[in-house]
């Protein structure tokens, strides 16, 4: 059973008893405000729009097909005068929305690739352009992995801490704060000493040399965790 789609601005047809969610064609509102409405039939879905969304752009197969009448594309209509278009209609929704506003608008479910083949069937260019470069930073998130981290591990004592912390380079950031348990006396005060680790995320363009935290820094913070 065939299944019907209607453009939002359906509801403003709604003039008398109607409601345009008929087999047949949208009802007439006065003044041959049927003539604006269009009726797709896409791989057996219904689609309803009209003619001024399909027509946003003008060298595309819709437009062509449904404004201009372009003996070229000469298509045939089912019983109840919808154009059929023997496309999958899984993927025709967000053709018809990027008409409709001009949005890209992709379900989770629905494969790029699969919206890149209708646009560029139905000869959409702004469309095609739009998902090619959805598609490119989709693989380009996907290549550069997991952020990557360079540690350094700093040895303080207890009166340096607050300093240390404060003038950290941009980028570097506090991890942890592991006492070495050693002290010893400076004047008349016993002075602790500490290990900082400290960390920032490796740029992933720096000649593709990524940089695991040292033997040493491991060690130190698994010994920190245990404290």
């Amino acid at each position: 059973m065939a299944e019907l789609q209607l453009d939002p601005a359906m509801a403003g047809l709604g003039g008398g008893g109607g409601s345009g969610l008929g087999p047949g064609p949208p009802e007439r509102a006065g003044g041959g405000g049927a003539a604006r409405w269009v009726r797709l039939n896409v791989g057996g879905t219904y689609f309803v729009t009209t003619r001024q969304t399909l027509g946003r752009e003008p060298k595309s197969f819709l437009c062509r097909l449904c404004c201009q009448e372009d003996p070229e594309l000469d298509s045939d209509k089912d019983e109840t005068g919808a154009y059929l278009i023997d496309r999958d209609p899984t993927y025709f929704g967000p053709i018809l929305n990027y008409l409709r506003h001009g949005k890209l608008i992709i379900n989770k479910e629905l494969a790029e690739e699969g919206v890149l083949e209708e646009a560029e069937f139905y000869n959409i260019a702004p469309l095609v352009r739009l998902v090619k470069e959805r598609i490119r930073d989709n693989e380009n998130r996907t290549s550069q992995g997991p952020v990557k981290h360079v540690y350094r591990v700093l040895q303080c004592q207890e009166e340096e801490l607050t300093q240390m912390v404060s003038t950290m380079s941009d980028g570097w950031k506090f991890e942890q704060l592991i006492s070495i348990g050693s002290s010893y006396n400076y004047g008349n005060e016993d002075q602790a000493e500490f290990l900082c680790v400290v960390s920032r995320e490796l740029n992933n363009s720096t000649n593709g040399i990524v940089i695991e935290p040292s033997e040493k820094a491991k060690i130190l913070q698994e010994r920190g965790s245990r404290m």
